[in-house]
């Protein structure tokens, strides 16, 4: 049975964020950027409703032909002042994986705390991606081993970065982060690098960030995966700083 609504109350669905990448760098102006995927298509999440593919069509359509973005909102503006947007989302689209996003952190506080939550390691402090949505067009479960609601149509109201998701499979995939040759500089003589072979590093360092950038891949993975390879890449870095500074 499909059942469509006149948009009443604001409904949400959440995503875990998983891993955050950082395998890029922010341009002159220093944008805290990130991207990653708001929604995940054909899984169900914990409240058991699964969106489709072109559920996002109209809406997105709307918002870039009329300029009015959802909002990207923490914890949905759930608290207080929270209601202030944290950024803007710069780019929405479908692809075949979900509702990929990208987004720009505003240089406020709260901005620039959310930012240094995503950059944190061994994991980011935020746990999810969260969407605030009205149902257009849905169909209800006809059968046992069907989800309780199949969402076929929504105008998404907000996307917000938030602690505690609903659902395992969509993912924070990068966060451009702000790079610093002078800190990193230091850091290396500090080391015991001397001051030409520090240079020569970071200059090393910032062109394999920028290659990383061009060949980024937003495909969700397992957070092992990525783990054992960003420690394979961090190895071939440090030979090539080696053999280069040798």
């Amino acid at each position: 049975m499909t059942k469509k609504t006149d948009l009443g109350a604001i409904e949400r669905l959440g995503f875990v964020l998983g891993e955050v990448k950082l395998n890029a760098i922010s341009g002159d102006d220093g944008d805290m950027t990130f991207s990653g995927y708001g929604a995940v298509f054909g899984n169900a999440d914990s409240y058991d409703d699964v969106i489709l593919k072109g559920a996002f069509k109209d809406t997105l359509a709307k918002a870039k032909n009329s300029g009015v973005w959802p909002a990207m909102l923490s914890q949905h503006g759930s608290f207080g002042t929270e209601m202030t947007p944290i950024g803007v989302w710069t780019e929405m689209r479908e692809d075949d994986v979900g509702l990929y996003v990208e987004g720009k952190l505003a240089p406020t506080e709260r901005g620039k705390e959310a930012y240094q939550l995503l950059k944190m390691t061994p994991r980011p402090a935020i746990g999810g991606l969260s969407i605030g949505f009205k149902a257009v067009d849905w169909s209800m479960r006809s059968a046992p081993d069907e989800p309780r609601r199949t969402l076929k149509a929504v105008d998404l109201v907000e996307v917000s970065l938030v602690t505690f998701p609903a659902n395992p499979k969509s993912r924070v995939t990068s966060v451009k982060s702000e790079f610093n040759p002078r800190e990193i500089e230091d850091s290396l003589r500090e080391a015991g690098l001397s001051r030409a072979d520090s240079v020569k590093a970071v200059a090393v360092l910032k062109s394999v960030l920028l290659r990383d950038e061009a060949e980024q891949d937003t495909t969700p993975r397992d957070e092992d995966e990525v783990a054992k390879k960003s420690d394979a890449e961090l190895n071939q870095l440090a030979e090539r700083i080696k053999a280069l500074t040798a």
